[in-house]
């Protein structure tokens, strides 16, 4: 049988519609424990007010404003991108989890409420973590080289969270099977991740708009949107791998 993206795009848009409660509150629920872990772990504003001190805003660059800190305001700022990273992966993990167990659920006709789908991940869920920091920091590591290599590697690992939860295979072997899987059928995978990172991109440029907001309550909105964007891809992905097998 011939997949076109056209199908696909069919497939994702109907199962979209018909769970978008379920799917809008899990990015909703994701969105808040992704801020409340922040704030948990963000140190707080006496100690983000150490970084304003000194010369450093004189710098021109990141990397001479790194080095004219103290090493307590070092401290604090790696504290910060710390706690920013990891909530956001927390998040991220709980996402996808909850919509890798959401899908199979309701295609075999089952009633899943968010938080009953994000409960039937927990077995997956330390794979899942290691898996999205490994995905992550690639990429990452591509877009610093050149943002091609970035781009490409999003695209190929792609399918790697869908192998490992319904083959049941490893973190490694999901992220090598990926690769060979994606490049087979980049023409359906890659048009679909380049929409995602695009989105992603323009609700960064929208991000001011949500400053008449109180911050953590902006917070929560700014990346409810942006979990809604990824579940949408996750949809279309799990989808295309499902009529691969």
């Amino acid at each position: 049988m011939s997949i076109t993206a056209g199908s696909l795009y069919r497939d994702t848009g109907n199962f979209l519609r018909h769970q978008l409660v379920t799917i809008a509150l899990m990015a909703l629920l994701t969105s808040f424990i992704t801020v409340m872990v922040g704030h948990a772990l963000t140190p707080n504003a006496d100690q983000l007010s150490i970084l304003g001190e000194g010369d450093s805003g004189s710098a021109t660059t990141l990397l001479e404003m790194v080095q004219s800190m103290t090493p307590e305001q070092q401290q604090i700022l790696l504290r910060a991108s710390a706690a920013g990273s990891l909530a956001s992966l927390v998040g991220n993990v709980l996402l996808l989890g909850g919509m890798l167990c959401l899908i199979p659920m309701v295609s075999s006709g089952e009633r899943v409420s968010a938080l009953r789908a994000i409960g039937a991940s927990a077995p997956l869920l330390p794979r899942l973590l290691l898996m999205t920091f490994l995905i992550t920091l690639v990429v990452q590591l591509g877009f610093m080289a050149l943002v091609l290599p970035g781009v490409m590697l999003a695209i190929l690992l792609a399918l790697a969270p869908m192998i490992m939860v319904t083959d049941k295979t490893g973190v490694m072997a999901a992220m090598r099977a990926s690769f060979r899987l994606a490049w087979g059928h980049i023409r359906l995978i890659a048009p679909a991740v380049m929409l995602w990172l695009l989105a992603k991109i323009v609700l960064m440029l929208f991000a001011t708009s949500f400053t008449v907001l109180p911050a953590n309550v902006a917070s929560v909105v700014f990346n409810a949107i942006s979990n809604l964007v990824s579940a949408i891809l996750i949809i279309y992905l799990s989808r295309l791998y499902m009529l691969l097998r």
